[in-house]
């Protein structure tokens, strides 16, 4: 039987395309690789703030108009272009910012959150039949809800999730699903969960008299198996599968097991306690993929005669044309790749969030130490803070990467602000939403990609630029006309 035998509804995707944020995954990315039969992703990661820039910086087109059309509450979508349209935007002017978010955030912050994920979702769903999905960061916590609720809006078909252990996630997604609101808890940095605030969502202003959503399938991604097992008993619904990422995956990287040990150039080493049993893993019955260090029809048969249903790939697609990272530094990588090798190295230091993290060191970016001294550190952005308790009892955030006497001054220590990136404005400016600040100069792009970039020569092949459907064909040799798993 070949790939196509099964429909897309029932049938498990061979290939997941990675959710890379800020917005590199973005609509268009993920509606190429769902056309082709794949599962496109888009990434969630602020999908707020990039509504709101691109607004403000392209308004609103004719496919744009038509998908807010569909959106169930008119009064919001008016309020949202009027605020972010009604002046136009000069070029090489400000952007407007949002209010950062809080587990007090008003309810016009709520409606762009939830009217943005369905913006994006329906835009990577329109014109064909394919599944699109959702990716977002345990980590992030305070906009989950409501964008799994607009997500959903839209028709999802899938919600990745990772950077944390996300539990709570099936049951939310179960209370969505029949129009039920959603109490969650406010994970704060210093105190217990019975001493966390709980934020409440109700879905019920967005559902236009909806009884019931299609509810998405649920894969989180993990690093071991162990912590597959994990999800599946403590997770308050039904957890559909999981990507398995390895340490040479871009973006976010789970912290090695056991005590932190670093090699000559100041990154994390990975040992047997971080290999993965794939025969346990298997044994769960959920279909899994592995991502990372995936760039050949040879990884991919490799990842199906361990059983896997196929693979995750980000970094082929980060630099294809559809791809949301800003054009000028797709050029700028594989140009470079033209005279030699990039250096990928994995930080310790560069999140906030202490996970380590991938840095392409490219010439013009945080990357360089000329580039990152001479930014003014600032939070505008806000979406990496953490939540902890006060001194006199209130919920306070703060940010490694803010200014260092600030975040000082809420309790926070010296060590984790050393040589930590704002990768909020770092990645906006990644996707061409850089904010300009009042000298003019516009916030410096942070790229991040697996180790495996320089494998990228291997689908240029003498031209410049190539296609998503490329990567697919590129990858499609590792599938020997395996059977299909049925959904």
């Amino acid at each position: 039987m070949n790939e196509t035998a099964l429909p897309l509804s029932k049938r498990v995707p061979w290939l997941i395309q990675g959710g890379m944020g800020i917005a590199v995954s973005d609509w268009r990315l993920a509606r190429s690789v769902s056309t082709a039969g794949q599962l496109g992703v888009v990434s969630g990661t602020a999908i707020d703030a990039v509504f709101a820039r691109r607004l403000q910086k392209f308004g609103v087109d004719d496919a744009l108009r038509s998908v807010l059309d569909r959106f169930p509450v008119r009064s919001i979508v008016d309020d949202v272009v009027r605020q972010f349209t009604a002046v136009r935007r000069r070029a090489n002017a400000p952007y407007q910012n949002l209010l950062m978010l809080t587990h007090r955030s008003k309810r016009r912050s709520t409606d762009l959150l939830v009217l943005a994920a369905f913006a994006e979702v329906a835009m990577a769903k329109a014109g064909h039949s394919g599944i699109v999905g959702i990716n977002l960061l345990t980590k992030v916590q305070i906009p989950t809800v409501a964008l799994l609720c607009g997500a959903m809006l839209a028709g999802v078909d899938y919600v990745l999730m990772g950077a944390g252990v996300p539990t709570h996630i099936p049951g939310v997604l179960e209370r969505l699903r029949h129009g039920l609101g959603v109490d969650t808890k406010l994970v704060l940095a210093n105190a217990t969960t019975e001493e966390s605030p709980t934020m409440h969502f109700d879905p019920t202003p967005y559902l236009d008299g909806a009884t019931e959503l299609n509810r998405p399938k649920f894969i989180g991604i993990i690093s071991s198996n162990v912590l597959a097992n994990a999800l599946i008993k403590r997770s308050e619904g039904p957890v559909d599968g999981f990507v398995v990422e390895r340490p040479v995956a871009g973006g976010h990287n789970a912290p090695p097991r056991g005590p932190l040990t670093l090699d000559a150039n100041e990154s994390p080493i990975y040992g047997p306690r971080d290999e993965v049993d794939f025969e346990a893993l298997a044994g769960l019955g959920r279909p899994f993929w592995i991502g990372g260090g995936i760039t050949s029809a040879d990884h991919v048969r490799a990842a199906r005669e361990l059983g896997a249903a196929g693979v995750q790939v980000g970094t082929l697609f980060a630099y294809c044309d559809e791809s949301g990272m800003d054009a000028s530094l797709r050029g700028q990588v594989i140009a470079s790749l033209e005279t030699g090798d990039i250096d990928v190295r994995t930080s310790i230091r560069a999140s906030s969030t202490g996970y380590p993290f991938k840095v392409v060191n490219l010439e013009g970016t945080i990357s360089e130490r000329a580039v990152y001294d001479g930014r003014v550190r600032r939070c505008d952005l806000g979406y990496l803070r953490e939540a902890y308790r006060t001194d006199d009892g209130s919920i306070g955030y703060r940010c490694a990467a803010e200014p260092v006497k600030a975040y000082l001054r809420k309790g926070g220590e010296v060590e984790p602000t050393i040589d930590s990136t704002c990768l909020c404005n770092g990645l906006m400016a990644t996707c061409g939403l850089g904010q300009v600040r009042a000298s003019g100069d516009v916030e410096p792009p942070i790229v991040t990609s697996g180790d495996c970039l320089n494998e990228i020569r291997t689908l240029l092949k003498g031209r410049s630029t190539y296609h998503a459907a490329d990567v697919i064909e590129h990858l499609r040799g590792g599938l020997d006309d395996v059977t299909p798993v049925p959904a």
